[in-house]
């Protein structure tokens, strides 16, 4: 017989049955919506332990308390529920309530949500009205027919998501078609890892026995799932709810039998059917086997370099014990617990923790077998090195030193080598300021037997780049508003980085203010806010703009000043008539030269300057032109009056 070990409860499951217990204890009592979850053993057990259960949302009142289930909720119903002064305690597995979130942000963003999975479950239903207008996909044939239906339909904005127990190979080929198809996709892999370990082990087990067995309540998704993979794999399939359905005729002929279970099927449950299983089989063989016989085959066979699973049983000052299973007894040093010196035992295992270790060492004679975690740890982060080479994954680290020719990273205690032009820096630039930064890589070459290994940091960026340009000019509008960082200047205007594009302000788009340079009001690194001008998708250029368009400068003039009132302006612009002066931010006026002085000057520079700041009067207005006459003439003293030339003596 070979059971699963990811058969039974997953988190979500088993998070919300503990809720619901632990809710129905504290408050005397509680409701469940429906059924918690897909198994009415489970909820049977619920309902003698006080989670009464109810289709009805309105039945409930203030000082009532419901569990909402695993697979959520209608956000409807939650909302009425708030209304009615109902108090909710939120059972939802924290997988679906991404989807709902996800949800929620594609109705925000404009965008339609695409759901694959099966479109009457309950999670479904429930995610799906966190949005509206939302398409519920069952495969890849409904997504070729509502493709087929309209032509238009390809240029609608998708963001496509899977129920969480949805078989990935349906998921995958369904959004590899809307993403070929369609002009703009986006793609959120919500099916359940826990799911998804489920039904890659129930198929690699099915491959290998004659007879498989899917325990789990006929109204589960991911139960029903199970069973299609494992049929695929496996000419003799059987789902069954309990240990009372299974028969003797099954295991005619057989050799050997496979068990695995949805993610609601209680372990009760499961251990019953693997106990009823197990005789049988046996029963079919025709076989009678002594206690002792039974017995000594109950125990594991311990072999040195086997990786074996126990149970923490007592932890003392010099060693673990484990119940590995087996005649011997087994036991962990604190040095091959842990590569930390420092780890204390129990920050790192508690009596009663299942712990997964190598067996260094097993002494049939003195009955004790020697393991190691520490080695089986090491082991692990190679074999996860390993397969993220093969499937491209990224990769966390930690920036741990510079030598020569790029730095070190540390990926889960291995050392990775990043070369200087993977680093994600200039050429040339100083990769020791790296140092503790936690950074995002790929691994791009492993030689286990050197301990060798190779990453790469610009590949990642440059993929997050890509695909962050790819956002920004998919939703990029006229108007449109940014946060920005300034990363070159010129004499002419900044280049402002939006999202991985970069936008040209151009100097008289920074300021209503008259500058000579952009320098004036921005440097390099400077968060600017912006918007879009205009923008060009061919030639990938984008214009912006920082100055506030909803604020007028000649009605902020008009509502400051009048004719006669005395300004303090700035001198902007000297011309051989007069000086131009910035009153307010945006609105310029004109000192001729006849007002610069009290007496005549040959030119406005022989008195003034650029950036020098006098007051004037402003001696009229003209708002048809909008034009503005000043005068620093006006402020002065009347000068004396200069003695009137002699006339020239006559002959």
């Amino acid at each position: 017989m070979i059971l699963a070990e990811s058969a039974g409860f997953c988190y979500g499951v088993r998070r919300a049955v503990e809720l619901a217990q632990k809710t129905a204890e504290e408050s005397g009592g509680c409701w469940m919506l429906g059924d918690l979850i897909h198994n009415a053993h489970v909820v049977e057990e619920l309902s003698r332990r006080g989670v009464r259960k109810t289709e009805d949302p309105a039945r409930l009142g203030p000082g009532d308390t419901v569990v909402i289930r695993s697979h959520g909720e209608l956000k409807s119903t939650l909302d009425a529920l708030e209304r009615q002064g109902v108090t909710c305690v939120n059972a939802t597995c924290p997988n679906v309530c991404r989807i709902q979130k996800l949800a929620a942000q594609v109705e925000r963003e404009g965008r339609r949500l695409v759901i694959i999975g099966e479109p009457h479950h309950p999670e479904v239903i429930g995610a799906a009205s966190w949005c509206r207008d939302p398409l519920i996909f069952d495969g890849p044939d409904s997504v070729k027919m509502w493709l087929a239906e309209r032509p238009e339909n390809r240029e609608t904005p998708l963001t496509v998501a899977a129920q969480t127990t949805c078989i990935r190979e349906l998921f995958e080929t369904s959004w590899k078609i809307l993403k070929k198809e369609c002009t703009n996709v986006k793609i959120f892999d919500t099916i359940c890892n826990a799911t998804h370990k489920r039904q890659a082990e129930a198929a690699s087990i099915a491959g290998k026995v004659d007879v498989m067995v899917v325990v789990g309540d006929r109204k589960s998704a991911n139960t029903k799932h199970l069973t299609e993979i494992c049929t695929k794999r496996c000419p003799r399939v059987f789902q069954i709810e309990n240990a009372d359905e299974l028969s003797p005729d099954f295991f005619n002929g057989c050799s050997v039998a496979g068990l695995t279970a949805g993610a609601s099927t209680p372990a009760g449950i499961i251990k019953e059917v693997y106990a009823t299983m197990s005789e049988e089989i046996r029963a079919a063989e025709g076989k009678e086997e002594s206690f002792e016989e039974l017995l000594n085959q109950s125990f594991k066979t311990l072999n040195t370099g086997e990786k074996v699973t126990g149970i923490v049983t007592a932890i003392t000052p010099t060693e673990v014990q484990v119940d590995v299973g087996a005649k011997q007894a087994a036991y962990i040093k604190l040095s091959e617990l842990s590569d930390d010196p420092s780890a204390k035992p129990e920050d790192i295992v508690k009596v009663g923790d299942e712990i997964e270790t190598y067996i260094v060492r097993v002494n049939d004679v003195e009955g004790y077998a020697e393991l190691s975690k520490k080695r089986l740890d090491a082991v692990k982060v190679w074999e996860n090195i390993e397969t993220a080479v093969e499937e491209k994954t990224v990769l966390e680290g930690t920036v741990t030193e510079e030598n020569k020719g790029g730095i070190v990273v540390s990926v889960k205690g291995v050392r990775v080598f990043v070369p200087a032009s993977q680093s994600g820096q200039p050429r040339g630039a100083d990769l020791s300021a790296m140092k503790g930064q936690k950074v995002q890589l790929r691994i791009t070459e492993v030689n286990r037997a050197r301990r060798r290994v190779v990453g790469s940091i610009r590949s990642v960026a440059d993929e997050a780049r890509k695909a962050a340009q790819e956002e920004v000019w998919a939703n990029i509008e006229v108007g449109k508003h940014y946060t920005g960082t300034v990363k070159s200047m010129t004499s002419y205007g900044v280049f402002v980085d939006i999202g991985g594009v970069d936008g040209m302000v151009h100097i008289s788009e920074l300021s209503w203010s008259r500058i000579k340079t952009p320098s004036e009001v921005c440097k390099v690194g400077d968060t600017l806010e912006v918007y879009v001008i205009s923008f060009d998708p061919e030639k990938r250029k984008i214009s912006l703009g920082v100055k506030d368009r909803s604020v007028d400068p000649w009605t902020n003039f008009m509502n400051t000043y009048g004719v006669g009132d005395v300004a303090n302006v700035r001198i902007v612009k000297l011309m051989t008539f007069g000086a131009f002066a910035e009153v307010v931010p945006g609105v310029d006026g004109l000192i001729h030269i006849s007002q610069i002085a009290d007496r005549r000057i040959d030119k406005p520079e022989d008195v003034l300057s650029e950036g020098q700041m006098v007051d004037v009067k402003i001696t009229a207005i003209d708002e048809e032109k909008k034009k503005i006459s000043l005068s620093i003439r006006a402020l002065l003293a009347p000068a004396a009056e200069e003695p009137a030339e002699e006339a020239p003596v006559e002959e």
